[in-house]
């Protein structure tokens, strides 16, 4: 690992990815290929349950993480863990001092910690959800951005910060609101923050991505089989139809667009909300 990347400006640079506690998850899925570039990655999330909308079935435990941090080391990778709640403006300064401290440095941010589970009609969606939902997936990126963006600033060498966005970014869906809210919300700060970091070299994308079956993935797939009345079969059947590559995303999609967006070869794409979809989503 480290030694077959195809975009060799990458080695020895210092990412931080959050959300990238759970097995078989979009973050890990970039912390392989980072860390196959060369990248010093930091994994972080939020270690333990917390509360009854971040149950412990449902987010990155340390254990879990350790595990995956584990793998890459042996693979070759330099990999280190941090637990951060995003919601929590302290624990992520931290997180991004602790790569610097770490490492000696911060050159890429993803901000891909979020909640796609509290998905209910909008008539029946609990305040409570709703904040935590827009909490996590939107303050937690704003979050990101900010404490990343200081310390590229002092550096003065650029970065590179990618948001995990959805195809909700673009698109309403039924049943999630505040979801499809959040998602929306964070194109808009994708937008804002590339317009004021731009000049110091520092892009900021969203990875607009269709459904991938990740953990997560796999829950929304039982929700809306069971919503819809369709039933799981005929759920993915139909899913698989209307996209014109003729399958679901994979995690491994979202790493490529992720790898992409931190090489050279992205340095002049910024404020993007980039789709990764099999072109299912065209705007």
């Amino acid at each position: 690992m480290g030694t077959i990347g195809k975009y060799p400006e990458l080695k020895d640079k210092v990412a931080v990815i959050t959300g990238a506690g759970r097995r078989d998850g979009l973050g890990e899925a970039m912390a392989r290929r980072l860390a196959a570039e060369g990248v010093k990655v930091v994994l972080t999330d939020i270690g333990h349950g917390q509360g009854e909308h971040l149950p412990e079935d449902a987010v990155g435990t340390s254990a879990e993480m350790e595990e995956i941090a584990c793998e890459l080391r042996d693979a070759g990778g330099d990999v280190a863990t941090f637990n951060c709640n995003v919601l929590e403006p302290q624990e992520v300064q931290a997180a991004a001092e602790f790569a610097l401290g770490h490492f000696g440095g911060l050159d890429i941010w993803v901000n891909n910690a979020g909640i796609g589970y509290l998905m209910e009609p909008v008539v029946e969606m609990g305040v409570d959800k709703w904040d935590a939902v827009l909490g996590v997936n939107l303050r937690g990126a704003f979050l990101g951005i900010k404490y990343a963006a200081e310390i590229m600033l002092r550096q003065r060498q650029g970065g590179r910060i990618i948001n995990i966005g959805s195809q909700a970014s673009k698109s309403g869906f039924a049943h999630a609101s505040a979801y499809t809210a959040s998602k929306h919300g964070l194109v808009g700060l994708t937008r804002s923050a590339a317009q004021e970091l731009g000049p110091a070299g520092i892009t900021v994308n969203t990875i607009c991505p269709n459904h991938v079956t990740t953990g997560l993935g796999a829950w929304q797939n039982a929700h809306f089989s069971e919503v819809t009345g369709k039933g799981h079969d005929r759920y993915m059947e139909d899913m698989r139809a209307r996209i014109p590559l003729g399958r679901p995303g994979l995690q491994e999609d979202v790493a490529k667009a992720c790898a992409f967006l931190c090489s050279d070869e992205a340095s002049y794409i910024t404020g993007e909300a980039m789709n990764v979809s099999g072109g299912e989503e065209y705007h």
